[in-house]
């Protein structure tokens, strides 16, 4: 293998997205990744751009599953996002309303909440710094400030910030990226944002009660330690693994997200607790169990997200047709 610095050579110190990468970054074993991956994208972009041939709204249907299980390309995300999760039918039947709402009566205690969280969002990315030209915080303020007006009931809430960054620069439009927002907010993950989080806190339980059927083992250690899943997964689900897995895996899992639904996160999530079992398991405290929580989210397994992807959501004829049942019986693909 060559050198990490021929590498760090080749591999541009800014992904395509605009994140810096950070100083301990593996290079050679990115490159050596990225050029298997880059095959596979090739020949998913081909097979895209025939299925997306014309200007129809994309839907969702049992090619459409499986496609988007093995990777869409970062050219027609947008449009596929849109499409299966009924955010482009939205944004159709309400011409004008985006706009309207940023129009909208004053709220100054919405507005204050979301303008402290700016500075917050994504200082590793150069497109969100004040010194870009154009600046992505007037946008995601903007995008945020619409939501905020238009589902009252949930207003701001800290980790919405992220998911709406994320969703801009996939989309590069505002209205796009709000109503995608407006998906996930409002259908995908219902009450997770809202403020009593009921959602969140009953898909956390879940996630426990999953892991204590899969995966006794770790059940027991959390329970003798006294470990609450919220204290180890909740910014997993809060911010959608977004600044916790790496930037193409975490669009990856999005992928299958807007298409499929909240079991996507529990899978996602019992895929890194299975495959790191046997290190959660040397875990002595609450504060090891902790680190190793965060360990499992870095390194090659998650780095590698085709390989990662095919362990959350297997694409066999049976796990891709399947269209209906409970995540207890869809989660038992993962055994």
């Amino acid at each position: 293998m060559e050198s990490a610095g021929r590498a760090r050579d080749r591999v541009p110190r800014i992904d395509p997205y605009g994140f810096e990468r950070p100083e301990d970054f593996d290079y050679a074993a990115y490159e050596e990744f990225f050029s298997t991956y880059l095959v596979i994208l090739t020949r998913r972009a081909i097979k895209w751009s025939k299925l997306l041939k014309g200007s129809g709204r994309v839907q969702r249907s049992g090619t459409v599953k499986r496609y988007i299980r093995k990777g869409v390309p970062l050219e027609h995300r947008a449009r596929v996002w849109m499409g299966v999760s009924g955010a482009q039918a939205q944004m159709d039947q309400n011409p004008g309303y985006y706009q309207r709402l940023l129009q909208g009566e004053r709220r100054d205690r919405l507005e204050e909440a979301i303008r402290t969280d700016m500075n917050r969002t994504f200082p590793d990315n150069i497109r969100f710094r004040k010194s870009a030209d154009p600046c992505l915080q007037k946008t995601l303020y903007n995008v945020l400030l619409a939501y905020g007006r238009h589902n009252q009931g949930v207003g701001y809430c800290q980790g919405m910030n992220f998911v709406a960054g994320y969703l801009i620069l996939v989309t590069k439009s505002e209205e796009e990226a709000f109503w995608l927002l407006d998906a996930l907010v409002g259908r995908i993950l219902p009450d997770y944002y809202s403020p009593a989080m009921l959602g969140l806190k009953t898909d956390q339980e879940v996630l426990g009660e999953l892991v204590r059927t899969k995966l006794p083992a770790v059940a027991a250690l959390m329970d003798g330690h006294g470990v609450l899943w919220t204290l180890v997964v909740s910014r997993w689900f809060i911010c959608l693994f977004v600044d916790i897995l790496p930037v193409e895996t975490v669009l990856r899992i999005w992928d299958c997200l807007f298409n499929e639904g909240s079991k996507i996160i529990f899978r996602v999530a019992l895929t890194l607790i299975k495959q790191h079992q046997a290190f959660i398991l040397e875990a002595s405290s609450v504060a090891d169990i902790c680190e190793r929580f965060k360990e499992i989210t870095r390194g090659s397994f998650v780095t590698e997200c085709h390989t990662f992807m095919q362990l959350v959501c297997p694409c066999s004829p049976q796990s891709c047709t399947r269209t209906s049942g409970t995540f207890w019986r869809i989660s038992s693909d993962l055994t």
